[in-house]
């Protein structure tokens, strides 16, 4: 889809999410339709991949007690439907064991599937950090725009874009982490930068030590700025052993020898001693 198309062809899918959430329904009861459970499909182009099964249970229950406040939205997909919105209560009606829903039918072109649940969702502010970064990234790469240009589209500070995409830059094991909720996207953003070793560790020891954000940020400026331990040369570690071995010669002779990694210290007890040292060192 051409760049310059990207502002009014997202503005369109908003406007029509919205106002078919808007629409009174009581005045114009056509436009909900009950629909059984099994004849929908999820969206193939959903960008949540997480679901919360304790948060699903609450609402839920909340269906049950309460029924279905918002339809969700479809669209006529082969013989059944496919969600476009509303996948949250989809799951939870399902979790309630009922047997059908109240859905709006929309009417969309296929080709806007993939925008309509993307937008949709970061619209909504549903998604988890690692879903709403790969989304942004989606759009990004779709439209070949700037996250300027997104920002600018989806009503999101740049800062805000740009550090949630600098999510995607940690390892696997990190993003799983995140995702299940056990570091929350404050810890996530202190540790990316860090080599994947690194990264681990320390996300390890956030999630066993209960740390807060702040305490990450301290633990993190604490390790980056610690001395670098020197790595021993080849030729350092030969000079050494040349040390202890001239050492241990000296003391053989009856010598008092102190030593380090770099001298020897050898204390005369008189001057007889020392002429005995010369005499050894000329020969």
């Amino acid at each position: 889809m051409a760049k310059s198309r990207l502002g009014r062809g997202l503005s369109s899918i908003l406007d029509d999410v919205e106002d078919a959430y808007r629409k009174d329904v009581e005045e114009d009861a056509s436009i909900v339709k009950e629909i059984p459970l099994e004849h929908i499909v999820p969206n193939i182009y959903q960008p949540r991949t997480y679901f919360d099964e304790d948060a699903l249970k609450e609402l839920s229950n909340s269906i049950l007690r309460h029924g279905l406040l918002q339809p969700i939205v479809v669209v006529v997909r082969d013989e059944g439907y496919m969600i476009i919105a509303g996948e949250r209560r989809y799951r939870a009606s399902k979790m309630a064991n009922l047997s059908t829903i109240n859905a709006i039918v929309a009417n969309y072109d296929s080709h806007n599937l993939r925008e309509l649940a993307l937008i949709e969702n970061i619209q909504r502010e549903n998604l988890g950090p690692l879903e709403l970064a790969n989304s942004y990234k989606e759009l990004i790469h779709e439209y070949n725009i700037t996250q300027e240009e997104l920002s600018d589209i989806i009503h999101k500070s740049r800062s805000q874009i740009t550090n949630t995409l600098r999510l995607l830059a940690l390892s696997p094991y990190t993003q799983t982490l995140l995702t299940e909720g056990k570091i929350t996207q404050g810890h996530a953003k202190v540790l990316v930068g860090l080599d994947e070793k690194t990264e681990t560790m320390l996300a390890d020891t956030i999630v066993g030590q209960k740390l807060s954000v702040r305490d990450s940020e301290d633990l993190i400026k604490s390790i980056k700025n610690a001395p670098v331990k020197k790595t021993t040369t080849t030729k350092e570690i030969e000079e050494i052993k040349n040390i202890k071995k001239v050492a241990k010669k000296l003391k053989d002779f009856g010598f008092n020898v102190q030593k380090n990694s770099t001298k020897i210290v050898i204390n005369f007890s008189d001057e007889e001693n020392v002429e005995k040292f010369l005499n050894i060192i000329e020969s």
